[in-house]
């Protein structure tokens, strides 16, 4: 019997490769996203058995939902795709956007997080992904702050639940992908003008399931990022946020 994964923000981007390489795997799938007719196009192009769950998971009660959905399957992998982006000057974001966002980035990946952990300590086992962002791993990012914010509140997260899980020996395993600029459909969402150069989805879901497979608790594909990210833990706090107000400066055409 194949194993059992569950993709969030399954309709595009990174969502959608997940579920080509899992498939290739041969996992079955269940692909959650907003747009049912991409998620069935999805499925059928998939040489594996796929259900599809439209759900808007910004949406506490649709999350509630799709936790009822899985009560009673064996979850090999969940991956906490979900999520969007918005970049600009803060007092200029849609205020009703940002809470959008926060409810997607931070309030769904707490809820299915807690729901998952719980559910796959009944059932003895499983792994968990988070997907976080290089920008959680800075202390702020100017002309992306809520963005930047949500992604800190997935990896502290991720951590620390990972700590938690580790000292307990628990068969859970919970990951978070961390990555930088990835070529995908989410500089389009967020409202970048100019696009940094990034990752193809095919090499970071790579290095993410490879991460997954090594248990390891962070982790940030491209050797170029990894450095980045290790050498900015020696840089002083207020030089790094006006290196990262820079870069987003640049993607705002700035």
């Amino acid at each position: 019997m194949s194993q059992f994964a569950v993709i969030t923000g399954a309709s595009a981007g990174l969502g959608a490769e997940f579920a080509r390489q899992l498939a290739a795997q041969g996992y079955s799938l269940m692909l959650v996203a907003r747009r049912a007719d991409r998620l069935q196009a999805l499925a059928d192009s998939l040489p594996v058995p796929c259900e599809i769950f439209p759900a808007d998971l910004a949406r506490e009660e649709e999350c509630r939902r799709l936790v009822q959905a899985l009560r009673d399957r064996r979850v090999a992998l969940f991956v906490n795709n979900a999520g969007f982006g918005a970049c600009g000057a803060f007092p200029e974001l849609d205020l009703d956007r940002e809470l959008a966002m926060v409810d997607l980035n931070v309030r769904a990946v707490h809820l299915l997080t807690k729901a998952m952990v719980r559910q796959m300590q009944h059932q003895g086992g499983g792994a968990l992904l988070n997907v976080g962002s290089s920008a959680g791993l800075l202390p702020a990012g100017p002309y992306m702050a809520a963005y930047y914010a949500t992604k800190s509140y997935v990896v502290s997260l991720s951590r620390a639940v990972a700590a938690e899980l580790r000292a307990a020996r628990s068969p859970v395993y919970l990951g978070c992908l961390c990555p930088g600029p990835v070529n995908t459909e989410f500089n389009g969402v967020a409202g970048v003008r100019h696009a940094l150069p990034g990752l193809s989805a095919e090499r970071c879901v790579a290095s993410a399931l490879a991460g997954v497979r090594h248990r390891k608790t962070v982790i940030v594909p491209g050797r170029g990022m990894a450095a980045a990210m290790a050498l900015s833990r020696l840089v002083p706090v207020p030089l790094l946020i006006r290196l990262t107000a820079h870069q987003q400066r640049r993607k705002l055409g700035g």
